[in-house]
Formats: C-alpha cells, sequence, structure tokens
C-alpha cells in the first residue's frame, strides 16, 4: 500500500500507533514499526530522562522509523524537545498547543511534523504554521479530546475539503473497515489508539486492558468539559464526577476531586475503582488482547476484503 502517508514516513501500511500517555512506551512503538507501521512514543507520561530512554531503547529494538507524541502544554517541553533532536527522532506528533509554538524550530532541525486537531479551524492554523500532515480526531477518540464535538464521520471530509497536506484520521478506529470507511471519506491514513492499548506489548496495565476489552457500547463518557475534556470507561471515579456535577461545581472543585496521577493510577497502576480510565467509544468493538503485528494483520486483512465487498456491491 503506498500514498501520501506510506511516503512521508517511509513505513508499509498507512497506520499510525497513537502516542497515548501510560500506553505507548518502547515496546509498543517498537512492535508497531517492525509489523510496518508508524509507531509512536508517548512522551505526556515520560519525565524528559524517561523518555531518552525509552527513544534509546526503541532504536536498539527496530531498524524501521518511529516517532515521539508530545503534548505542548507539557511543563518540560524545552527539555522535551532538545532529547527528541538529541536522540535523532525524525518523526514527531505535537497535541494540545498552538503548532506555530514548535513546527518551524523542529523542521528547521529536519524533523517531520505532524498536528493532532479536532476541527476545520484548527487543522487550517496547523496548516498555515507549515507542519507536514494533520491527524483529525473526531469525538469518538478515547483520552483528552476536542470540544466541539464533530465525528469522525462528520470532521474527515469537512477537513479533506479545505486542507492541502495528508490528512490522518483517528477516533473510533481499530478494524480494517474502519480504515477503508476512513481513507473513503478523504483520509490518507488513519490513527489508532484504544485497539493498541489492548495489544500485549502494550504499557497498561493487564487489569485496564481486560477491563477495556469488557467495555461495552454506551460505557464510556465525555466528561470533565470545564478543565479538558475527556472519554473515560464508567467506573467509581466517573461516577463521583456524576454526583459533583449535581453540585454545580467549580473548576477549583473538579480539579480538586481529580488530583494528581489519577491516569497513571489507572491505566498503569491498575486501579479500576478509583483511576482514570481513558479508551475511546470503539472499544465496544475490542473484544481481545493481542500482539501489535496480529492486529496490523487482522486489520489489513479486514481493509482488502472490506474493499473487495464494497466494490463488488458496486
Amino acid at each position: 500500500m503506498s500514498n501520501k502517508i506510506t511516503e512521508l514516513f517511509k513505513i508499509q501500511y498507512p497506520i499510525i500507533q497513537a502516542g497515548m500517555i501510560w500506553n505507548s512506551g518502547w515496546r509498543l512503538a517498537s512492535a508497531s514499526s517492525n509489523s510496518g507501521i508508524l509507531g509512536l512514543i508517548g512522551a505526556g507520561s515520560m519525565y524528559p530522562e524517561v523518555l531518552r530512554e525509552h527513544i534509546q531503547k526503541c532504536k536498539k529494538a527496530t531498524d524501521k522509523p518511529f516517532g515521539v507524541n508530545v503534548p505542548m502544554l507539557y511543563p518540560n517541553i524545552e527539555e522535551i524537545m532538545d532529547i527528541i533532536v538529541e536522540e535523532g527522532v525524525k518523526i514527531v506528533f505535537t497535541s494540545a498547543g498552538n503548532p506555530k509554538t514548535w513546527t518551524t524550530w523542529l523542521k528547521e532541525r529536519g524533523i517531520t511534523v505532524i498536528h493532532v486537531v479536532s476541527s476545520v479551524k484548527f487543522a487550517l492554523k496547523a496548516q498555515e504554521a507549515g507542519v507536514d500532515a494533520v491527524v483529525a480526531e473526531g469525538f469518538e477518540a478515547g483520552g483528552h479530546n476536542g470540544r466541539e464535538e464533530s465525528t469522525t464521520l462528520t470532521l474527515i471530509p469537512m477537513v479533506k475539503e479545505v486542507l492541502e497536506i495528508p490528512l490522518i484520521a483517528a477516533g473510533g478506529i481499530a478494524t480494517g473497515q474502519g480504515m477503508l470507511a476512513a481513507m473513503v471519506l478523504g483520509a490518507d491514513g488513519v490513527q489508532v489508539g484504544s485497539r493498541f492499548v489492548a495489544s500485549e506489548e502494550s504499557s497498561a496495565h493487564q487489569a485496564f486492558k481486560e477491563t477495556v476489552i469488557n467495555t461495552q457500547e454506551g460505557g464510556t463518557q465525555l466528561t470533565l468539559k470545564e478543565l479538558a475534556p475527556v472519554r473515560l470507561i464508567k467506573n467509581k471515579f466517573y461516577n463521583d464526577i456524576v454526583e459533583l456535577y449535581k453540585t454545580s461545581p467549580t473548576p477549583e472543585d473538579l480539579k480538586s476531586l481529580l488530583g494528581r496521577a489519577r491516569a497513571k493510577r489507572g491505566m498503569f497502576e491498575g486501579d479500576l475503582v478509583e483511576g482514570e480510565l481513558e479508551i475511546g467509544q470503539i472499544a465496544g468493538l475490542i473484544h481481545d488482547i493481542k500482539p501489535v503485528a496480529k492486529i496490523v494483520e487482522d486489520m489489513i486483512a479486514e481493509y482488502k476484503t472490506a474493499k473487495r465487498q464494497v466494490e463488488y456491491l458496486f
């Protein structure tokens, strides 16, 4: 499969394994890259020197391209970016911030830059900032989400209509059928998160992985919009948020309930009661924990079968 995305990243298939906090360490990223897609290390949950260690281990585990996802609200952002350059990483996905802040700096150092957006407006801003491609992420996605609540089905064709650079679809994609649908809508490739959480190589806690594959339709909800919208599995912590909302809480009240390291507690340490369990709506379609190589193999087979079926219909 050769197109704008495979050529941009020098990969076999136009699939990106999303860089997710507490889930995307070097094992997941290297396994993804070794399977012919683009693996990403999620820097959002790593101290600078921890990120350096993961990059170094990833370089030893794969000779294929891989990248780093960097939320730009990160407190040690300058140090993170310096480490990325020092370690020779050539692909950076930025999110949660203004792409103008770092895009030129990174590109001057020979790095391919992709920015994650949730709206047409921000897709255009990213293009104006000079990024090489855009990830447009729909409302279905897990973790931190856009405020617009545009679904992938509507967002992708609207972004495609105005964008001149390559477009990667994200949000609600975990199968080859979903991949084909996104590309029919105009995407050049897809970014997949939740499906790779439930992989053997993911750094997520086993208890969280098992919770993901047992989550059914309606089992997640977007909340905490006053702080930063986030999609969570409904557990005791989520129910505590619901109860707090009944009291018309201030943002400070919500921050107090959220506390610190709640996502680490849930996804990385396996506290299914008090932890923050971030996953996409597509979890209802994920039923097993598999090696990354098998996930990729199945997605490509499903894509090809679905493509033949569509062609047969017409």
